[in-house]
């Protein structure tokens, strides 16, 4: 398929058409790894970062953890 580079402000850009898109299951928002190699343009996927709930991170943190920082009681209007 052939596709026309074109200036997009200070920037260079083409259009990839949706079913392509839907082929490599990317929409639009989707972060892509670029890369060159052998006078190719490779286009793929960027690994995505898993997301922890609270919870999971709690429930991962090492026995016997003890928080570094200790709050003093209230002080003022403040409440705990």
């Amino acid at each position: 398929m052939i596709v026309t580079i074109s200036k997009w402000g200070n920037s260079q850009g083409f259009r990839v058409p949706k079913d392509i898109l839907d082929k490599l299951n990317l929409a639009v928002g989707d972060l892509v790894n670029i890369s060159q190699k052998d006078n190719k343009l490779i286009i793929e996927p960027a690994k995505k970062e898993k997301k922890y709930s609270i919870d999971e991170l709690v429930n991962n943190l090492p026995k016997g953890y003890k928080a570094s920082e200790e709050f003093s009681s209230k002080s003022g209007s403040e409440i705990w």
